[in-house]
Formats: C-alpha cells, sequence, structure tokens
C-alpha cells in the first residue's frame, strides 16, 4: 500500500524503534552511502529518517561497526580502532607515490587547482602519470576552466575521496598546526607554509598505503 494510501486511511508512520529498523535495514543491504532525505522517501509518511539516524548513530556508537555521515551520506564503517583486524584484507589497497600523495594533498587543500599551481607549490613538474592516477582512483576530478589566458583546466576532490577518507566535507581536513605536527608541512620565512617538497616526482607505487596518515 502506498504511503499516500496509508494517509488516506488514517494510518500513523511507525513508531520510533521501526523507523531506526528500517533505516538500518537500508544502510545494510546498500552498497553506497545514503542521504536521509534518500531513506526517507522509501519510508511510509510521517517518518523521520534523519531523527532515527541520530539515534542509530548513537546506538552504534561504542561497536565494532558505527554509523558515520561522509560527503553528506550516511554509511555503516568498521571502528576506526579495530582497522588493524582487516589489515590482511587490506593487502590489495592502491598504494600512492609520494609524488601522488603530494599532489592529492595539494588538490585537497587549494581546490580548484591548476596543474601549473600543483607545480608551484611542490616545487617540481607533475607528471602526467600522477595525474591519470588520482582520476582513475576517482579521487579528483576535472573542475571548471579557468577564465584566464589559456583557460586551464583545474583539479578538484570527488565525493570517493571524502568517503575513503572518512570525511563529511573537505572542511573536516586536518588545520595547519596539525599538518605541521606531523611533518607534512614546512614553515615558510615570509608567512604560510609549503607542502614538503619531493626531491623528484616519479609515478613508481614506492609510497605507503595512501590511508589517512600519509595523506595527511
Amino acid at each position: 500500500m502506498s504511503a499516500a494510501a496509508q494517509d488516506d486511511l488514517g494510518f500513523d508512520p511507525p513508531d520510533a524503534v521501526e523507523q531506526e529498523r528500517m533505516v538500518e535495514a537500508m544502510l545494510f543491504s546498500s552498497v553506497e552511502p545514503l542521504s536521509a532525505a534518500a531513506m526517507e522517501a522509501r519510508m511510509p509518511r510521517g517518518s523521520d529518517a534523519a531523527q532515527a539516524l541520530r539515534r542509530l548513530e548513537a546506538r552504534y556508537a561504542e561497536r565494532g561497526v558505527t554509523l558515520v555521515r561522509v560527503a553528506g551520506k550516511w554509511a555503516f564503517r568498521t571502528a576506526s580502532d579495530l582497522g588493524f583486524l582487516l589489515r590482511s584484507e587490506e593487502t590489495t589497497t592502491r598504494k600512492l607515490s609520494r609524488a601522488a600523495v603530494e599532489t592529492l594533498s595539494i588538490i585537497a587543500y587549494h581546490q580548484p587547482a591548476t596543474r601549473a599551481e600543483i607545480e608551484e607549490v611542490r616545487g617540481v613538474a607533475v607528471s602526467r602519470g600522477t595525474l591519470d592516477l588520482l582520476l582513475d582512483l576517482e579521487w579528483i576530478r576535472l573542475g571548471r576552466r579557468r577564465e584566464t589566458p589559456g583557460r586551464p583546466v583545474t583539479f578538484v576532490t570527488t565525493d570517493a575521496f571524502l568517503d575513503h577518507f572518512g570525511l563529511d566535507s573537505v572542511r573536516d581536513l586536518p588545520g595547519v598546526q596539525e599538518l605541521k605536527a606531523a611533518g607534512l608541512l614546512d614553515a615558510r620565512p615570509e608567512g604560510g607554509a609549503a607542502v614538503r617538497k619531493a626531491v623528484e616526482d616519479d609515478d613508481e607505487d614506492d609510497g605507503p598505503e595512501a590511508d589517512q596518515a600519509d595523506l595527511f
């Protein structure tokens, strides 16, 4: 029976527990994160998916699987402190060279960024292979062209990037002080900071796995 038909018959929306069960079922069965609006559209009229998500988030807060918000949507993820248990299954995780990690970091913090702007920050040329790799991973995409001579294309991060690194938005990226503490920023004498420069830009996968610690 449709939601409209239920309204006509005077049916009440499901109680809070039942709404949590509905949201939980949809999240477990989906291979992609879901928005509250998308879930509520499938639920009986009068349901409040956002409220059900808040309750479900609290319920799973201390469990081995937690409910997290990524790129404005919701998904179940393994608790961050239990990631070591899955390490053997992650041996096929893509590895990035230092050049790719630095390029991705610069795009994340300076987007939209042109190739020339990336090279200015790194201090070395960016190979086409590095950008192709990040595009193939779908962690970056082409943005709008600059309204400058030559109209160079820009690069921006994607929702897949946010999902992989467990971020709700780019506003959740670590701050300058955190990056300095991790040794990923060098202070400049005349204001600001620069991403640590690589000695050379190569496309070999000789760097560490691309997890949060390596990128940030």
